[in-house]
């Protein structure tokens, strides 16, 4: 698989330019299923999980890398297959359920699964309010949640930035959050809320972030129209 082929061939090119140090990795199971759900500073985030972990880590991927059209379009749709990503709706909703169904038959399958708890890249560094996708899949198969912070990448990477500078970044794993599996129809929405604010909180202290009380894509979208808003011409 072409996991391992870039974590062990392209892994050393991108150990050197990146500098990542890990730390915790007694904290990711030797075993069986998990998630590592982490915050999301840069795209790069997603090269230094798999760049840090001792075990293969599936991801999910925006459905946009996987319909492109012509020889490019099935190229992308080929590598991120073969590096473990699977694509997701991101409009929410029914659209987003047959990717968590696939996640949850990873996690079964005994492997871990990758998920950036906010839902998108930080607008501003800032860490946002998670979303509940994790928490559901832990309760619905009763597997343990490593919390992860990941620091530096942004400083590397900035926003429309493709080639990443060269320095240093850090990832910590968090002890993991062991979750009691419970029937579908009994997982309440108070479940879900609160065991995402623990894991968010236990990222926030390990990564020192600001914590805001809001959805990253909504403070997105706000900034989008606001700035939308401005470049209008003004009418006389």
């Amino acid at each position: 698989m072409l996991y391992w082929f870039f974590v062990k061939g392209l892994g050393p090119i991108a150990i050197h330019r990146l500098g990542p140090t890990a730390k915790g990795l007694e904290n990711i199971p030797r075993e069986g299923g998990a998630i590592i759900a982490a915050n999301h500073l840069a795209v790069i985030d997603d090269a230094l999980l798999p760049l840090t972990s001792p075990r293969m880590i599936h991801f999910m991927g925006k459905a946009e890398y996987f319909e492109g059209k012509g020889i490019k379009g099935k190229f992308k749709k080929w590598w991120f297959t073969s590096v473990g990503v699977f694509p997701v709706d991101r409009s929410g909703g029914s659209k987003s359920l047959g990717a968590l169904n696939h996640a949850r038959e990873i996690i079964e399958d005994g492997h871990l699964f990758g998920i950036h708890i906010e839902g998108t890249r930080s607008p501003d560094g800032r860490l946002y309010k998670g979303h509940t996708g994790a928490a559901r899949l832990a309760f619905e198969t009763g597997c343990p949640i490593v919390p992860t912070a990941i620091i530096g990448s942004r400083e590397l990477q900035k926003p429309g930035q493709v080639i990443p500078d060269k320095g240093k970044t850090t990832v910590i794993y968090g002890k993991p959050i062991e979750v009691e599996k419970k029937p579908v129809d009994q997982i309440t929405h108070d479940d879900l809320r609160s065991l995402t604010d623990r894991v968010t909180m236990e990222i926030q202290k390990m990564s020192g972030q600001e914590y805001v009380n809001e959805y990253a894509q909504k403070v997105k979208e706000l900034l989008k129209a606001t700035k939308k808003a401005e470049e209008q011409p003004k009418q006389d």
